[in-house]
């Protein structure tokens, strides 16, 4: 499913028009976005985690050249997937 077909989805799940859905998933998104950036963390209960972590530095390779290279630390964004969305992928399968 892509960003158009959920934003339907969405929009008849909710009973409201697709640019008002759209609008709202922009914005949650967005909202996300902002938090992580800032430090926060973003949690929907049963649903999913967004957290940004540290890295510490390391080694790495070119994998172009083999040149061994150091990578710097810096910070990535975590997801953690709840328990509900878990349920749901192995009701699946």
């Amino acid at each position: 499913m892509n960003k158009g077909e959920l934003v339907a989805a969405m929009a008849d799940s909710a009973g409201v028009s697709q640019k008002d859905a759209g609008a709202c998933l922009d914005a949650m998104f967005e909202i996300i976005a902002d938090q992580v950036s800032a430090g926060n963390e973003v949690a929907i209960t049963g649903w999913l985690k967004a957290e940004r972590a540290n890295t510490s530095a390391r080694t790495g390779r070119n994998p172009q050249t083999g040149e061994t290279i150091q990578v710097p630390a810096g910070t990535r964004t975590k997801l953690t997937v709840g328990s509900k969305l878990k349920a749901a992928g192995k009701s699946r399968r």
